[in-house]
């Protein structure tokens, strides 16, 4: 069986298909290819990979719908994705995290900062992030082994950057944290977000454990509080 990290990449741009598979190769993943949403949800099924790279803009299903029916599939609920596009637009970055993205990197394609952002990317993987413990705050669990947060009793699955979040704040309760200790601590220095990202996370992790839990700070940032 293959020790490799997995790597499906789509995008209906031959070109960049090429570079990108030509370098993640080169750097010992094993890499997969499809140039369309369709495709890439057969083939996601298929070889259950590590990290899909997505360009949002593609024929059949885009990049956003691609992800979220990937996202709806348990199997795939702490599943990398990282978005490829050549738009620069802040909505579309929003779009992307809103449909449960990881990541955004824009074209074009440069090969050697591709690779640092990819490396990245991987190196924050919870599965090399052992040791920490689960989180009981009143009747919310966030369970670090399973990745998955238990309130009053129900189950609830979160994509990774939410899970990530949720967790960092529960780690101390009461405390606040500013948007930069945030960014730092989620995304790293190394990934340009813009802030609304925090707050598109936050109002769905709100959404599913509810609205009481994280309370916001105007103009510093975000604290949890007992649900």
């Amino acid at each position: 069986m293959s020790t490799k990290i997995k790597i499906l990449v789509v995008d209906d741009e031959p070109d960049v298909l090429e570079i990108i598979d030509y370098n993640l190769n080169l750097n010992g993943y094993e890499v997969y290819t499809a140039d369309n949403g369709e495709d890439a949800l057969l083939m996601a099924l298929k070889f259950e990979p590590d990290l899909i790279i997505l360009d949002i803009m593609m024929p059949k299903l885009d990049g956003v719908e691609t992800c979220k029916r990937l996202r709806a599939n348990p199997k795939f609920s702490q599943t990398l994705i990282v978005f490829l596009t050549a738009r620069s637009e802040e909505f579309s970055e929003i779009a992307g995290f809103e449909a449960g993205a990881d990541d955004y990197i824009s074209k074009p394609i440069k090969p050697k900062a591709l690779m640092s952002r990819i490396n990245a990317i991987l190196r924050r993987n919870p599965k090399d992030e052992g040791g920490k413990p689960n989180l009981t705050v009143g009747d919310l669990v966030v369970n670090r082994e399973r990745y998955v947060v238990v309130k009053n009793g129900i189950e609830i699955s979160l994509p990774r950057k939410e899970f990530e979040l949720l967790y960092l704040l529960v780690s101390k309760p009461g405390k606040v944290f500013t948007r930069d200790s945030i960014l730092e601590n989620i995304w790293g220095s190394d990934v340009i977000v813009v802030n609304r990202t925090i707050d598109v996370h936050v109002r769905k992790i709100r959404e599913k454990v509810g609205d009481d839990c994280i309370v916001t700070i105007k103009g510093i940032g975000y604290k949890f509080e007992r649900c």
